[in-house]
């Protein structure tokens, strides 16, 4: 017989059931998703660190190339110190000597005559030869109709001063940054625009000739002047108002002082927003944002410019920022049209003065008319926004306009009695003390016949009074007819002048009809 198999052995033999072999199955597979999971993950880690070491690399680039920019640019300004110093100084040579002539020949007169843009600008360049800032104001500031000529010429006028910009500086003193002048007038106290004409016209005189506009031929002291200046303005907000009762001139003023002198800073970039936005209807405020660095801000500029009705605002800054595509204009131009007609209508609705009211919508909707047809040919938006319909708007407005100034048409018979067709008291005759005008109708007129002696006609209902008692005398009666109403010769309108009502006739003669009569 053989021997018992141990039963520790019979076990080992055993095959493994079905249950243990899924339960191996699954972590096997199991394992094999966390592997491959990891394995992504690693891998995608490692193309980030890649991706950013990449980044890195580029932004060194960039750094070193701007590095080399920006060395090369100081060397190029170091280098070129020279030659812009040399180009001052051989202007100032030149003026110098410009000068010692016109003194000597005595051709600076203050108060001679220019007729053309030629003397405008040999009488500028007189006073900027001589560096009178003084006179250069009082001759600018009396010169507002030749706005144009100045602005052409003032460039070339300032380019003969020794030092063009603390000569701006001194011109624009009287009235910037605080007015000085004792005797000042409602109507002749904004000077604003010349401020901004002469600041304007200084820029491309201080560009540096061998660079360009990144650097300014301005010197330390007179830079630091300018900023002073600006922070006294600053410093007077509070005594004005503070920026929503300072007046736009002023505010145009500063802004263009700040970019004339390149004195910007970034410290105060809300303050700037807020005076542009309270500004932003003068034509030169959407330039003026961008060099005083609102490019960033733009968008939430002309989303307030619109949500405080000033539309047409708004497509001025979209245009010189290039958000076009954001803010489409035409929209933007019809809703500053619709609330236009809006106010006109609120206007109109005032009852207490009809016929202002009228007027003051009619030009209210006039302006906004032009305004748009002016936007839409200076962007060229013919195509999205015809301007026809518009223009024929404003040519009815134009046409009542017109018809409201001519004088009213007096009817032919407005000075004609309505009842028997007797003779108007002239127009003066109710404002003299003595004219009478009577209410009674004319009395007959007596008209003689070829054959017949004159008869009197049908006595009319009322009786008219005797224009003269008793004799030709001059009446005494403050009530009788005056002499432009009296009647020439012939028969009488009313009647006999001789008759007296209180016993017969005055001069002892009967009427010619009764004379005929009694024959």
């Amino acid at each position: 017989m053989g021997s018992i198999p141990d039963p520790g052995e019979l076990s080992e033999l055993t095959p493994p059931s079905f249950d243990e072999f899924q339960r191996q199955t699954s972590l096997m597979t199991s394992c094999t998703l966390l592997w491959k999971e990891l394995s992504d993950h690693f891998t995608s880690l490692e193309q980030n660190l890649l991706k950013k070491s990449e980044a890195l690399k580029r932004k060194i680039q960039t750094l070193d190339n701007e590095t080399k920019e920006c060395l090369n640019e100081l060397e190029k300004r170091e280098v070129t110190i020279d030659d812009s110093v040399g180009i001052a100084l051989g202007k100032v040579e030149v003026s110098k000597e410009a000068v010692l002539m016109a003194l000597q020949r005595g051709s600076c007169d203050e108060n001679g005559e220019v007729d053309d843009g030629e003397g405008l600008l040999l009488k500028l360049k007189s006073f900027c030869l001589k560096m009178d800032a003084g006179g250069f104001w009082r001759f600018v500031t009396g010169k507002k109709k030749e706005l144009e000529t100045l602005r052409a010429q003032m460039p070339l006028a300032l380019t003969e001063c020794i030092d063009p910009a603390k000569f701006v500086l001194e011109a624009i003193s009287e009235v910037f940054p605080v007015d000085k002048r004792v005797d000042k007038s409602e109507r002749g106290n904004d000077l604003g625009w010349a401020c901004v004409l002469v600041l304007e016209s200084l820029i491309p005189v201080v560009v540096d000739p061998v660079i360009g506009k990144s650097r300014l031929l301005v010197t330390p002291s007179v830079k630091e002047r300018a900023k002073d200046i600006a922070d006294t303005w600053k410093a007077s907000l509070e005594e004005r108002g503070g920026i929503e009762n300072v007046k736009t001139p002023d505010v145009h003023t500063f802004l263009q002082h700040l970019v004339t002198f390149g004195i910007v800073k970034k410290e105060d970039v809300n303050l700037y927003r807020k005076l542009v936005v309270g500004s932003a209807w003068r034509k030169q405020m959407p330039k003026l944002a961008v060099s005083l660095g609102l490019s960033d801000k733009m968008p939430d500029m002309i989303e307030e410019l619109i949500s405080k009705g000033q539309q047409l605002d708004a497509v001025h800054f979209t245009y010189e920022v290039g958000l076009v595509n954001k803010f489409p204009p035409v929209p933007l131009l019809k809703a500053f049209l619709k609330d236009a007609k809006k106010a006109a209508a609120s206007i109109m609705e005032d009852p207490n003065n009809v016929g202002r009211a009228a007027h003051l919508a009619g030009r209210k909707e006039q302006s906004a008319l032009r305004a748009v047809i002016k936007c839409i040919e200076e962007y060229k938006l013919e195509a999205e926004f015809p301007p026809e319909n518009l223009k024929k708007r404003l040519e009815q407005l134009e046409k009542v306009k017109v018809e409201k100034k001519r004088p009213a048409t007096v009817p032919a018979n407005k000075r004609t009695r309505a009842n028997n067709g007797g003779p108007m008291p002239p127009a003066k005759a109710g404002r003299l003390a003595n004219a009478y005008v009577s209410s009674f109708p004319a009395a007959p007129t007596f008209i003689r016949s070829p054959t017949h002696a004159q008869y009197p006609a049908p006595v009319p209902p009322y009786h008219s009074p005797p224009t003269m008692y008793g004799s030709r005398s001059p009446p005494t009666n403050p009530y009788a007819y005056s002499p432009e109403a009296a009647p020439l010769g012939g028969s009488y309108p009313g009647a006999p002048m001789n008759y007296s009502p209180y016993g017969g006739y005055g001069n002892g003669m009967a009427p010619a009809y009764q004379q005929a009569y009694y024959r």
